[in-house]
């Protein structure tokens, strides 16, 4: 049985992904900006370490710092001084003596060793050692982290807050980043009302929008939400003009099927060029994209897992280009389904499941159960697309499935 919705010709999501990609250019413009406001931010500038990281030799535990050597002539040596993170000892460690020594302390200059002190006991005339050591044990060199002048985060890198650590490590408090992405948003359908609106028969939350915003803010953009328009060719019109004058990317949600109502691929064909118009996968097939004279649009099916799913797997990537991100490749894996899968070769298919470990460690996912393009619990059940090749017929339990964990624009 052949899907009654992959007519030949429908493009490929991948030949959609190439189109996108050459479709968005990045932005230039970059800001400085202190650590503290770089969390999610794109780096427009590599990152060049300007020391060593440790700066010094340093001991990589409590214990004692000492000559190997010395330890060939006697096992006990006296103590004669310590050094502590933040307080080094200070001058040089004689022959046949040793220095206790705490994790992180500056190795003193004159000792190449260090014994950790559960290998130790004290005496009377000094530190006995158990066992004979070997040359640069338990130190942690200069630079063996990052060396100085070495590039430590590469220009497109998306800044997580352990990369913000790191930064401060080097003795920096601010870096240069590319400007965010400013992404205007609306909804259109005469059946969408607002939550908390009273509906009337026939009518609908505007649920979609909601979704759209959060998973943009996630991303790091800044949002035009424009709100709702009526099915309204005038007022459509007017929005995309507002839009395209004012954001980098349009993005609408409903309007591109092909109701007599549906009027937001027609303005966009009479203000701009629509590229593509209907993909080979499920849920999603009446996804838009096209290009206005400032900015490039995307236009989300009306449907809520579709205009998410479609949001996610496809406006997502573009925009981290657009956002100077170098890289946007999504991590898949395989995975054994415990349920059956249903489907009809003809579109690839992004079916909502539960990705877990069995009791041997190994990845398992079931269905969420009914995958609808209007059943958004679906998406809310999930943490994970179960992906179903264009020609899969479906598959088996215990079948091995190709799977794509949530990050963290739904999870």
């Amino acid at each position: 049985m052949t899907d009654c919705c992959a007519k030949p010709g429908l493009m490929t999501l991948d030949q959609a992904l190439q189109t996108l990609f050459r479709g968005v250019t990045p932005v230039k413009e970059t800001e400085m900006l202190p650590l503290a406001l770089c969390d999610g931010r794109v780096l427009a500038q590599a990152v060049i370490s300007p020391m060593n990281i440790p700066p010094h030799n340093n001991s990589a535990m409590d214990g004692y710092a000492l000559r190997a050597a010395d330890l060939e002539v006697s096992d006990t040596l006296p103590l004669t001084g310590e050094s502590f993170a933040g307080h080094p000892f200070e001058g040089v460690c004689p022959e046949g003596h040793c220095i206790r020594i705490m994790t992180g302390a500056t190795i003193p200059t004159g000792t190449d060793a260090v014994i950790m002190q559960e290998q130790t006991e004290r005496t009377e005339t000094g530190i006995h050692f158990l066992k004979k050591t070997d040359v640069g044990s338990n130190i942690r060199h200069a630079g063996e982290d990052i060396a100085e002048g070495c590039e430590v985060l590469t220009t497109g890198h998306r800044l997580r807050p352990q990369d913000l650590g790191l930064i401060a490590s080097l003795g920096f408090t601010e870096v240069v980043v590319y400007r965010k992405v400013k992404v205007a948003v609306f909804s259109t359908g005469d059946e969408l009302k607002l939550p908390g609106e009273t509906l009337g028969y026939g009518d609908i939350y505007d649920s979609n929008r909601i979704v759209i915003t959060s998973m943009l803010y996630r991303l790091g953009v800044d949002v035009i939400d424009l709100g709702k328009l009526p099915d309204d060719r005038a007022a459509i019109h007017e929005a995309f003009l507002l839009a395209n004058s004012e954001a980098d990317a349009v993005m609408t949600s409903g309007g591109v099927s092909v109701g007599e109502a549906d009027y937001t691929k027609e303005v966009l064909d009479e203000l701009g060029e629509t590229r593509f118009w209907k993909l080979a996968i499920k849920p999603g097939k009446p996804f838009a994209f096209g290009q206005l004279s400032d900015s490039v649009f995307f236009g989300l099916p009306g449907n809520p897992v579709s205009a998410t799913i479609t949001l996610h797997a496809l406006a997502v990537p573009a925009l981290r280009i657009m956002s100077g991100e170098e890289n946007t490749t999504p991590v898949m894996f395989n995975a054994t389904t415990q349920t059956r899968l249903k489907k009809a070769p003809g579109r690839r298919e992004f079916q909502r499941g539960i990705l877990s470990t069995d009791d041997s460690g190994n990845p398992v996912v079931v269905t969420t159960g009914s995958q609808g393009s209007g059943i958004l619990r679906s998406m809310n059940m999930a943490n994970c697309y179960i992906i179903l090749t264009e020609e899969s017929c479906g598959v088996e339990p215990n079948d091995s499935v190709l799977v794509l964990p949530f990050d963290n624009l739904l999870s």
